[in-house]
């Protein structure tokens, strides 16, 4: 058993990524992401055409609003491979607006609804 597995009889592991194709070795029961982690993810090679996808199907819309769905495409994606949840981080920069914080996360669940989560 290795410490990981060990870790795993005591607590809940909980991944802090984007990078969604690394959860299967580490096989986390939650995860969490943020805008930093999705950027981050998105500058591999291998996010690149969920990137274009995501651009694409939403082309014209606001920035704040392609980069939701980008924050929802990535959640789901998470999803499929973890047996929990997933929490999806709002922008830091409206970290002192209440209610432009508020309203940013009903977005994030009204998308994550309109996915079938």
């Amino acid at each position: 058993m290795n410490q990981l597995d060990a870790l795993k009889q005591y607590t809940t592991v909980v991944a802090d990524t984007g990078d969604f194709m690394q959860l299967g070795q580490f096989r986390p029961q939650d995860a969490t992401t943020n805008p930093s982690l999705i950027l981050k993810a998105v500058k591999k090679p291998e996010y690149q055409p969920l990137l274009r996808q995501t651009v694409q199907a939403h082309r014209g819309e606001p920035m704040d609003q392609l980069i939701d769905r980008l924050l929802v495409r990535f959640g789901c994606e998470i999803l499929s491979i973890i047996a929990g949840r997933v929490s999806t981080e709002v922008d830091a920069r409206l970290s002192f607006d209440v209610r432009a914080t508020v309203a940013r996360a009903e977005r994030l669940m009204a998308l994550y609804q309109a996915a079938g989560i």
